[in-house]
């Protein structure tokens, strides 16, 4: 079971790819600025995490007033070829040893047989580090509500 809405949000520093070379992303650098939203989800290259990154990275879906993220178990290397070839701009962050899926209790115990991921999951966490919105979808199948977390974030901020 995921973690609860009003849980202080586990920080992280977990590594991002882009064409400039490796960066650290660090979740407590955005307490006291900003609303952030963690997306989790299973896999790079997978129809239902493309379709929803898309949508997000081409203005069909929009999350105003929040910093996103991805999240999910693959490389850094593979998540930047990823957003290069499906043209996802919102920024990828790679959970590669697991810890943070484990950390958010969103594991997904084998992806098609290939071990563990993520949950496809959305986390929203107010400027205090809290909390405050959680979803985690029926079936890896399923994708967000756009507008649930569209609301939260609206309320977060």
């Amino acid at each position: 079971m995921a973690l609860a809405v009003g849980t202080m949000a586990p920080d992280f520093t977990l590594r991002r790819k882009t064409a400039e070379g490796m960066s650290d992303v660090t979740l407590s650098d955005h307490r006291g600025k900003d609303v952030v939203v963690l997306l989790f989800v299973p896999g790079a290259f997978t129809h239902v995490c493309t379709d929803e990154f898309c949508q997000l990275s081409n203005g069909t879906q929009e999350i105003p007033g929040a910093v996103v993220y991805g999240v999910s178990v693959d490389s850094a290397y593979c998540q930047e070829a990823w957003a290069k070839a499906d043209g996802i701009s919102i920024p990828m962050i790679s959970d590669f040893t697991h810890k943070v899926t484990q950390e958010y209790d969103v594991v997904l115990e084998s992806l098609s047989g290939m071990g563990p991921a993520s949950l496809r999951a959305s986390f929203v966490i107010d400027r205090s580090g809290v909390i405050t919105y959680v979803e985690v979808t029926k079936s890896t199948l399923d994708m967000i509500d756009f507008d649930g977390l569209r609301a939260a974030v609206s309320a977060a901020s």
